[in-house]
């Protein structure tokens, strides 16, 4: 191809290029400019808040074992219904040496006193039977009963006085008061020996019981085994926090224990959750939830708001409040524990309003406008009057209505 050639063929393809650039500036210039419209809709708006938490039970109790050992048999699963004074688990005891002979000792010592308190009381009662505590008491009443009535003969047949006589009546008076009164020490002492007796026969009766408790982990005469680890309230198991042959210490005054079980009552769950500090001090108690659980698609629970924290944490360089709401029960499916979830907190509610959205309102200084067509691709501005957002849905309580249309004011 000539030179010539080459260089007609560019200048074409630049005069095209120009042509067809003005022609397209001129069909944009050309063309009217387009404007979409909305009708402002009646609709309920509901102004919220979210909280970020978990499902959790109301009440979650550890099942702890009253004796040290190693768990010997299981007698619940994870999910299981139990109730309270059912059995979880079974303990085999460790026995201590020291404390079994401690135990033993005690055992003997408690025989020894029983012994020795049979012994009083046999001879209190052979004492009691021959009265030999009161002989003598006796003696001295009969003694001066008879003097009496030899006084009194005497009194009848004028021999004495009358003063005389009494004081030998009041002799006897006062004999038969020492005699009663010995009589009664008497019968109380051989009661006394009796109620050692008893005290002596509980006292070892506790010694074994005491031993059998150290060696097998129950008492023959209990209906408790402190080795058999029961449930202390009605509900679900939740976890089975140990295996068959794991060592476990028993609750006490310097230790928690080691947990067999956690039971907790699955028709009673509540919502504990966080609040930033932004929305708190909107927040009060009895006001609704709905909760959006992560594992559960499509549905919402009902919840109602029961507790706000008084004091916040800071958490990633922001302060959270720590809320709580009782989940009211359903039937349509089973909450588990520690289900992360969402609660939409309804601040707010306003029903069946006229509603615009947000973006289409104008705000300048303290006036909010927005622009109603009037005509073809023509529109004028109203100021309106706004009431409850939720952020993308706005209440127009004064200004326009339904039949008008309203110019979206799209983002550049």
């Amino acid at each position: 191809m000539s030179k010539g050639a080459v260089i007609g063929l560019i200048s074409f393809l630049v005069l095209s290029a120009i042509g067809l650039g003005i022609y397209f500036y001129n069909q944009k210039s050309s063309a009217p400019e387009q404007f979409e419209t909305e009708k402002p809709v009646l609709m309920t708006i509901i102004k919220k808040t979210v909280a970020t938490g978990s499902v959790k039970p109301r009440h979650e109790v550890l099942i702890k074992p009253q004796v040290s050992g190693v768990v010997q048999e299981l007698y619940a699963q994870p999910g299981d219904q139990v109730s309270k004074g059912q059995r979880l688990a079974r303990i085999k005891l460790i026995p201590n040496e020291v404390n079994i002979n401690t135990a033993q000792n005690n055992v003997q010592l408690a025989k020894l006193r029983l012994q020795e308190a049979k012994r009083e009381l046999e001879r209190q009662r052979e004492v009691f039977s021959k009265n030999l505590d009161v002989e003598s008491v006796r003696v001295n009443y009969e003694n001066a009963k008879l003097e009496e009535e030899r006084q009194r003969q005497l009194y009848e047949d004028g021999v004495i006085s009358q003063q005389a006589y009494n004081r030998f009546k009041v002799d006897r008076e006062i004999a038969k008061a020492e005699y009663d009164n010995a009589r009664i020490v008497s019968q109380n002492s051989l009661k006394r020996f009796e109620t050692e007796v008893n005290i002596r026969e509980q006292e070892l009766q506790a010694a074994i019981n005491n031993l059998q408790l150290l060696r097998e982990g129950a008492a023959s005469n209990s209906r408790q085994v402190a080795n058999v680890v029961m449930s202390t309230v009605d509900g679900m198991v939740l976890d089975v926090a140990v295996e068959e042959g794991a060592s476990v210490i028993e609750r006490n005054n310097f230790n928690e224990g080691t947990s067999i079980a956690i039971v907790a009552d699955m028709n009673n769950l509540i919502f504990e959750g966080k609040v930033d500090e932004a929305d708190v001090g909107k927040l009060r108690e009895g006001m609704p939830l709905e909760l959006t659980v992560g594992a559960i698609e499509d549905l919402r629970f009902d919840a109602l708001l029961e507790y706000i924290s008084p004091k916040g944490e800071e958490e990633e360089g922001t302060v959270k409040f720590e809320v709580r709401a009782a989940i009211k029960p359903t039937e349509e499916v089973f909450l588990r524990a520690g289900y992360s979830a969402n609660a939409d907190i309804i601040l707010d509610r306003r029903e069946k309003v006229v509603a615009i959205k947000e973006r289409d309102v104008i705000f300048e200084e303290d006036t909010t406008f927005i622009e109603v067509q009037t005509g073809e691709r023509q529109f004028e501005r109203r100021p309106v009057k706004l009431g409850l957002s939720d952020g993308i849905q706005v209440e127009v309580i004064e200004g326009v209505d339904t039949t008008m249309a309203v110019k979206v004011l799209k983002s550049s």
